[in-house]
Order: structure tokens, then C-alpha cells, then sequence
């Protein structure tokens, strides 16, 4: 045998060996598991209506010689539901909501505060906590921290119930001298709220 048939046989029973080495008795493949981040907050209604516009407002004296007065259900609203969906980065991360007024002023003399209950029994996972009350400006403020993995549920009573207080900034002996009455109109306020990651 000449050694350019020798060379042939030997490529052709290396092939041979190469081929049958690939099956045994255990085979693996790769798998890739893909977990996504969320970020998701809304603001949901109690009731009929559709929109999450409130109007709070004073009492308005029926007897010569009273004051107006912010201590019953017009200056008091508990309608706007909180709901979160959160999936944070990381063994150690968490997130919080923000609260401010980005848009206009509470009228001189009031102030306007918001509660946030503690989340409903309906979610799952690091809910996070909801601050004392807060008297709303224009710089951010945290209502809820330590939020993590998690969701609260979805709708109306479900979340962080938030409770709107209008009333005077520090009593009526210091501001009822700066109450100035407001068209049908009124002062419209927007309130934001903001779910981002811990820094």
C-alpha cells in the first residue's frame, strides 16, 4: 500500500471515531433565563367617575360672626387609589415614590397634605413603606421607600390609599387674614408621582 492510500484510510478512520464520539450517556445545552425590570404606577379612582380629579374646599359660614372652616368632608378626599408593579435590579436595590405640586400653588394662607395608608393586603413581594403625612410643594417628597420586587394589585382598593387634607397652614388666627376668595373655577393643582430607583 502506497502512503497516499495509507494517508486516506487514516482520515476515513478518524472520521469514523469522531463521529461516534459525539453520542454518550449525557448531553447538555444552554438555557437563558431573561428577567425584565418594571417600573409601573397609576393612580386609580373610587367610584363611578373615570377621571382622578378631586376638589376639596372650605365650609363656608351660615351664621353672621363664624368662620370658614376646613374640618369636614369638603376639604377632605380619600378617593385616589396608589397601585405599583416594581422588579428592581440587584440583591440590594429598591425603589420609592416621589410626591410634589408640578403645577400651580395652594392658595397663601392653606396648605395641602397627603397620607398614604399602608398597602392593601392584596399585593405580593417588598411593598415598602408610606411616610407620616405630608404638607405638598413643589419639591419631591417620599410617600413610599423600600419598595422592591412586587406588585400591589390592580384598581381601587388596591395599594396605598391616599388621603387629601385641606386646611389652614398653621391655624385660623395666623391665616384667615390671608383668605382671598376663588372663582368658580378655582385653583387648579397638579400632583405627581414618581416611582424611581434608590440613588
Amino acid at each position: 500500500m502506497n502512503l497516499k492510500n495509507l494517508l486516506f484510510a487514516s482520515v476515513i478512520v478518524l472520521s469514523a471515531n469522531a463521529s461516534f464520539a459525539q453520542d454518550t450517556k449525557i448531553a447538555t445545552h444552554l438555557v437563558t433565563i431573561n428577567i425584565p425590570e418594571v417600573a409601573l404606577l397609576d393612580l386609580e379612582f373610587t367610584g363611578p367617575a373615570t377621571s382622578t380629579a378631586i376638589t376639596l374646599a372650605g365650609t363656608a359660614p351660615t351664621e353672621a360672626g363664624s368662620p370658614m372652616t376646613f374640618e369636614d368632608l369638603k376639604a377632605k378626599n380619600s378617593a385616589i387609589w396608589m397601585n405599583y408593579s416594581s422588579i428592581v435590579k440587584g440583591a440590594a436595590s429598591s425603589r420609592k415614590v416621589t410626591v410634589a405640586v408640578t403645577s400651580g400653588s395652594v392658595p397663601t394662607g392653606l396648605k395641602l397634605t397627603v397620607l398614604a395608608s399602608a398597602a392593601s393586603s392584596d399585593g405580593k413581594g417588598a411593598l415598602g413603606a408610606a411616610s407620616t403625612a405630608l404638607t405638598l410643594s413643589g419639591t419631591g417628597q417620599d410617600i413610599v421607600t423600600g419598595i422592591g420586587s412586587t406588585y400591589t394589585g390592580d384598581g381601587p382598593s388596591k395599594g396605598h390609599n391616599l388621603t387629601y387634607q385641606l386646611g389652614y397652614n398653621t391655624d385660623a388666627a395666623t391665616d384667615y387674614a390671608n383668605l382671598r376668595n376663588v372663582d368658580l373655577v378655582g385653583v387648579p393643582l397638579t400632583i405627581t408621582y414618581t416611582l424611581s430607583d434608590n440613588l
